[in-house]
C-alpha cells in the first residue's frame, strides 16, 4: 500500500512537471509570435517629406521583427493636433511621435539646442551632402550628445529612438534679390523660434505667418522673405512668387528626433527594442536620401531660371556668425543640460 501511494505522489509530480513545462513552452512560443500594433504620428501633415518617409520606419521594424511590430503612421492632426502631440505620446495615446526638438522646447530646454542650432551643423562645403549629414549622425553617436539628450527627454517619460535630418535649414526664399544685410534693410521675414533674432541680426524684421499662408503673404508683399525647408519650393512652391534663394546662414543639416512612450518602450522585449534602433538607422538614411533628392530638384530649377541663388557676402555671413554665438550663450542659460550641450557643440566646432 506504501508504494502504491509513493509511486502515485511521483506520478503526479510528473505530470505537473511536464504541464509546467508544456505550459513554459507555450508561453515562450507565444510571446515569440506576439504581435505589437503601435501609433507613431508625425508632427507635419501629409506632403511633408519627413512625414511621408516614415513609411520607410514601419517597413523596417516590421522586417526586422519578423512581423511583430505593426506600425501605423499617421499625420498632423489625424490622431491629435500638432501642439498636442509631445504630451499626448507622454500620456500614451500616441505611441511614438516624430517631430523635432524647437517643437517642445519650452518643456523640454535643450530642444532648442537640438535642432537647429544657427550655424552649429555647417559643415565643410567641400563635402558631399551624406557626408555632412554622417558628420552631424557621428557627432551625436559618438561624442556623447544623444545620451545626454536621452537623459532629458527621460525626464519626461520618453524615450529618444533616433534622429533624421530635414536637409539645410533656415532655407529662405526672398520675392527680391538680396546678397548683403544692406538689401535686407526695411524686410520683413517669416521666422520661427530663435530665428527670429538670428534674421534680425542684419536688419530683417521677424513675422509670425503660418506655413499655409506664406505664398499668398509672399505674393501680396506682406511679407519680403520666408523660411523653412527644402520643401519650401518642392512642395509648398514659395518660388514661384518668391524665387530668390538667399543662402550662407544655413546649417548643413537640422534634425528632427523619433520619441516613443517610456512605459511602451519598456514593456518590448529586447530583440524588438533592437529591431526599432535599426528601422529608425533606415529612416535616418531615407531622409538623408530623400532629401538630397529635393536639392537636387530645386539646383535644376536654378538651372532653368525659375529658382535665382543669392549668396551672402562675407561681410553678412560674419554678422549671421557672430550673431549665432550670441544665441548659443543665451540658450546655454536655459538649464545645466543646456549649457553642456553648447559646451560639446564648441568642443566640436573649435568655437572658444
Amino acid at each position: 500500500m506504501y508504494k502504491i501511494k509513493q509511486i502515485k505522489k511521483l506520478m503526479g509530480i510528473f505530470i505537473l512537471s511536464l504541464l509546467c513545462l508544456t505550459l513554459g513552452v507555450v508561453s515562450q512560443a507565444s510571446a515569440k509570435d506576439k504581435v505589437y500594433k503601435m501609433k507613431i504620428q508625425s508632427a507635419f501633415p501629409r506632403g511633408d517629406l519627413s512625414m511621408d518617409t516614415l513609411k520607410v520606419f514601419a517597413e523596417s521594424a516590421a522586417k526586422y521583427s519578423n512581423g511583430q511590430l505593426k506600425i501605423k503612421v499617421y499625420a498632423e492632426p489625424e490622431i491629435v493636433p500638432g501642439d498636442q502631440l509631445f504630451g499626448s505620446t507622454k500620456l500614451g495615446v500616441v505611441d511614438m511621435l516624430q517631430s523635432m526638438g524647437g517643437m517642445s522646447g519650452g518643456i523640454v530646454p535643450i530642444g532648442y539646442v537640438e535642432f537647429n542650432l544657427p550655424m552649429a551643423f555647417r559643415i565643410d562645403e567641400k563635402k558631399s551632402f551624406e557626408d555632412k549629414a554622417q558628420a552631424v549622425r557621428d557627432f551625436y553617436l559618438k561624442d556623447g550628445f544623444m545620451e545626454l539628450l536621452r537623459k532629458e527627454y527621460a525626464k519626461q517619460g520618453l524615450y529618444l529612438l533616433d534622429i533624421h535630418t530635414y536637409g539645410p535649414v533656415p532655407f529662405v526664399l526672398s520675392t527680391k534679390p538680396a546678397t548683403s544685410s544692406a538689401d535686407f534693410k526695411g524686410w520683413r521675414i517669416k521666422a520661427e523660434g530663435g530665428n527670429l533674432a538670428y534674421h534680425g541680426a542684419v536688419g530683417m524684421q521677424g513675422a509670425s505667418v503660418s506655413p499655409t499662408e506664406t505664398y499668398m503673404a509672399l505674393k501680396l508683399g506682406v511679407i519680403d522673405a520666408a523660411e523653412w525647408d527644402v520643401s519650401a519650393v518642392t512642395g509648398l512652391k514659395w518660388h514661384e512668387v518668391a524665387p530668390y534663394w538667399i543662402r550662407g546662414m544655413e546649417c548643413d543639416h537640422a534634425t528632427g528626433h523619433i520619441l516613443i512612450n517610456m512605459k511602451k518602450w519598456n514593456k518590448l522585449p529586447d530583440n524588438l527594442k533592437a529591431a526599432l534602433h535599426k528601422a529608425g538607422e533606415d529612416y535616418w538614411y531615407a531622409t538623408v536620401n530623400a532629401y538630397k533628392k529635393e536639392i537636387e530638384t530645386v539646383q535644376a530649377l536654378v538651372k532653368e531660371g525659375k529658382v535665382i541663388e543669392n549668396v551672402l557676402d562675407d561681410a553678412t555671413q560674419e554678422q549671421y556668425r557672430k550673431a549665432a554665438y550670441e544665441i548659443w550663450d543665451e540658450l546655454a542659460k536655459q538649464d545645466e543640460a543646456s549649457a553642456r550641450a553648447i559646451e560639446m557643440i564648441k568642443a566640436w566646432r573649435g568655437v572658444q
